[in-house]
């Protein structure tokens, strides 16, 4: 399956698959990233800090579950949301960026809400 085609979600849903997945005593669910991250992925995050706000009803939440989206993408950083903004202004990122940029597009309004919604519930 060619990166390039895929849309944001399915993007997202790579990378949450290449994820183990535990659950937790409390019931919770654990998500912690087993393999290397791609530029794909985060580039699929970033596109979704930038198409969510304006489609989440709760943006504190959604807020919230972005960064915990972007702090196990990119756990070694202290402020990982900073160093994917950082990461997507270099040259080598910027096509890859607007790559993710045209599968939300192509996705549409519907496929996107899915995925905003479902990190404004991700903040447990």
């Amino acid at each position: 399956m060619n990166m390039r085609n895929l849309s944001l979600a399915s993007s997202l849903f790579i990378g949450l698959t290449m994820a183990q997945v535990t659950q937790a005593n409390d019931g919770n669910i654990e998500v912690t990233p087993d393999q290397q991250v791609t530029k794909q992925e985060l580039a699929a995050i970033y596109v979704i800090s930038e198409v969510c706000p304006a489609i989440v009803s709760d943006k504190e939440k959604f807020s919230s579950g972005l960064e915990k989206l972007t702090k196990e993408y990119l756990p070694n950083e202290q402020k990982p949301m900073e160093a994917l903004n950082k990461i997507t202004q270099t040259d080598d990122f910027k096509l890859i960026l607007e790559e993710a940029r045209s599968d939300a597009q192509q996705a549409g309004e519907e496929k996107n809400k899915a995925i905003c919604e479902e990190l404004v519930v991700y903040t447990k």
